[in-house]
């Protein structure tokens, strides 16, 4: 059987990986791509808004949340710690930054790019 929430009762969450990892990433209200520093605020904005200490609402509702919070955060932390990153000059290209994008394209001139002096 599944983890039990605070009432005893079984918790859910989908049993395929890719529908955990959907589960989770909605629980943590993000986009389907996502960088590390997302995943990291979301999850420590939530936890704020939701931990039992600091929510003003219902405290069962706010202590399910917590765990559900924390579950999604293991969940989507687990697929990253297991994603195999590529450091092929292709993919590394794809998240270039706006300024290394702009260097790239048009070089160092302002305008065009490699304009020779006149």
């Amino acid at each position: 059987m599944g983890r039990k929430n605070s009432g005893g009762k079984p918790e859910h969450t989908p049993k395929h990986t890719y529908d955990r990892i959907v589960w989770a990433r909605k629980i943590l209200d993000l986009a389907e791509s996502a960088t590390m520093q997302e995943i990291k605020g979301n999850y420590r904005e939530l936890i704020h808004r939701w931990h039992p200490d600091k929510c003003r609402g219902d405290q069962k509702k706010c202590r399910e949340m917590t765990n559900k919070i924390i579950q999604a955060h293991k969940i989507i932390i687990d697929y990253c710690n297991q994603y195999k990153f590529s450091f092929n000059k292709n993919e590394v290209e794809k998240y270039l930054s706006a300024q290394e994008w702009w260097l790239k394209k048009f070089g160092a001139d302002p305008v065009w790019g490699n304009k020779k002096q006149i």
